[in-house]
């Protein structure tokens, strides 16, 4: 919603970014979807058990910007974070049409390491099958390109828990992702030492 009106997304969530898409509760609400499980217009997520306070990067006022990032096949893109001791970093992340294969090197100011994980399909849920994987938001309808509502729930934004070595100074996360799924990375937050 911007100034009253529902702006449609232009890439979405799975689809190859031309499937469906998410709207907040307030487009949703606009868009006559009653009870609909949309994401809050607050992108702020609170601290829980599971992760810190989570800000993802959508806002009902900007209808100009991209709000998430996309890698459709293989592909990988450079996160820059302000150079600091993490105890740990915190990866808002969806794979559609199946899981996504990924890399992460960590790019200390001394040293590189690599970390591989399998992020599942975001229809699936959360179990010790995937280790240090929590949600930012859960269970999730979806929206055709023409803001019609396709499936009414059961869908999530993951929340990835990097370890890292808070004795050393971390710079950057270079992110590298096999050719299977259609990955949008939303967020990262870190936590100093």
């Amino acid at each position: 919603m911007t100034n009253g009106k529902l702006i449609s997304w232009t890439k979405g969530i799975d689809g190859n970014g031309d499937g469906d898409g998410y709207l907040t509760h307030s487009a949703a609400e606009f868009n006559g979807d009653k009870d609909a499980h949309a994401l809050p217009d607050n992108a702020v997520f609170a601290a829980n058990a599971q992760h810190p306070q989570i800000e993802l990067h959508y806002n009902n006022a900007d209808s100009v910007r991209s709000q998430a990032r996309f890698v459709s096949g293989a592909g990988e893109f450079l996160i820059k974070i302000p150079k600091a001791h993490y105890a740990a970093i915190y990866l808002g992340l969806s794979s559609s049409e199946g899981a996504s294969s990924l890399q992460f090197d960590l790019i200390y100011s001394d040293r590189t390491e690599t970390k591989n994980y399998l992020l599942p399909d975001y229809y699936n849920n959360v179990s010790e099958k995937y280790p240090d994987l929590s949600y930012v938001a859960t269970d999730l309808a979806k929206w055709g390109k023409k803001d019609e509502m396709t499936e009414k729930d059961h869908h999530n934004i993951h929340l990835l828990k990097l370890n890292t070595d808070p004795g050393r100074k971390l710079i950057a996360i270079k992110v590298s992702k096999g050719k299977e799924g259609y990955l949008i990375f939303w967020s990262v937050t870190g936590v100093t030492k």
